[in-house]
């Protein structure tokens, strides 16, 4: 598998100007099946650069999961709409003011955002609403209270919390995130605003972060999803098998687990023990080698730390 591809290193996304993002694009319209559908949703076809940078960034971040996940479509946030083009011109005005406060610089990144299809759909056409912050809110591993994304380079922490739809699919939303100046967020923080003027944002890691917040206060000015993404994997299953399998008892998924660890691991320790997750969704490797890999790779004390935070906040993982 290829190593990791960052969006944002992609020269057709980082030279283009905040208009050119979503320009309307009929010449590349793609008219193949698309599962998720809202107003201002432009399908773009397979070759189309855009198409072929985000997909790529995609499957390289999954690492071994990548094999057998299909990309089912690449739709494009465009300004066809009087709604979609005010918010992208409100989108750029606070991204000049931004950089205007921060030295010219606005730091402009890419971030995925996992969601139900309804969810994505309701924020295309509304926004990002209090829905979006709470379903981080009670997370043992969240960074503050506010909407979390991740680094377009690292996909698999969305992916793994991406809700199938009835068809087993699954839908992430990748967004332009105004950074300005981000402050440090700790893990299991209950802040909810920038600590001071001075800054603009969260991330969990100043140096290598691995998690976008955006403060609710802000989240419909930082925040603009640009493309929606629909896939299929047959690693990415339902929770429900978990390190512990007694009845009732509190307990952390595979999934749950694997989502967790891509927060903390870097890529070539994570691809070890995804590698031993494919083998065991094939059944090629018993439950007791891929439990024996993960403590191998991540050690007992992140384990440990893991399930006793889930545990500590009264979570049964099913």
């Amino acid at each position: 598998m290829a190593g990791q591809i960052d969006i944002d290193d992609q020269a057709s996304f980082t030279n283009l100007g905040p208009g050119e993002v979503l320009d309307s694009i009929p010449d590349e319209a793609d008219s193949g099946f698309h599962p998720l559908s809202a107003d201002g949703l432009v399908p773009i076809s397979q070759g189309n650069p855009e198409y072929n940078i985000i997909t790529a960034c995609f499957l390289a971040g999954l690492g071994p999961l990548a094999d057998g996940t299909a990309i089912v479509s690449v739709l494009k946030n465009s300004t066809g709409s009087c709604s979609t083009k005010a918010k992208f011109i409100a989108f750029r005005a606070f991204m000049e003011a931004v950089a205007r406060k921060n030295g010219g610089v606005a730091n402009v990144k890419y971030g995925w955002f996992p969601g139900s299809k309804e969810e994505i759909k309701r924020i295309i056409s509304l926004g990002f609403s209090g829905r979006e912050v709470e379903k981080f809110a009670n997370e043992a591993t969240s960074h503050g209270v506010g909407v979390h994304l991740v680094p377009s380079n690292i996909p698999l922490a969305a992916a793994l919390g991406a809700e199938p739809d009835e068809e087993g699919l699954r839908h992430l939303l990748l967004c332009r995130v105004i950074q300005g100046n981000p402050e440090k967020i700790v893990s299991g923080s209950r802040q909810m605003y920038p600590s001071s003027s001075e800054f603009h944002s969260g991330v969990d890691d100043l140096l290598s972060p691995r998690h976008y917040i955006i403060w609710s206060c802000s989240m419909n000015a930082y925040l603009l999803p640009s493309y929606a993404v629909t896939f299929r994997s047959p690693h990415l299953i339902p929770r429900g098998i978990g390190l512990c399998p007694r009845p009732g008892s509190t307990w952390v998924s595979f999934a749950a687990l694997l989502s967790i660890l891509s927060e903390s691991l870097d890529p070539p320790r994570m691809n070890m023990i995804l590698k031993t997750y494919s083998e065991f969704r094939r059944r090629e490797v018993r439950r007791d080698k891929l439990v024996r890999k993960m403590r191998e790779v991540a050690g007992d004390d992140l384990l440990k730390h893991i399930i006793k935070r889930y545990r500590g906040a009264d979570r049964v993982i099913t």
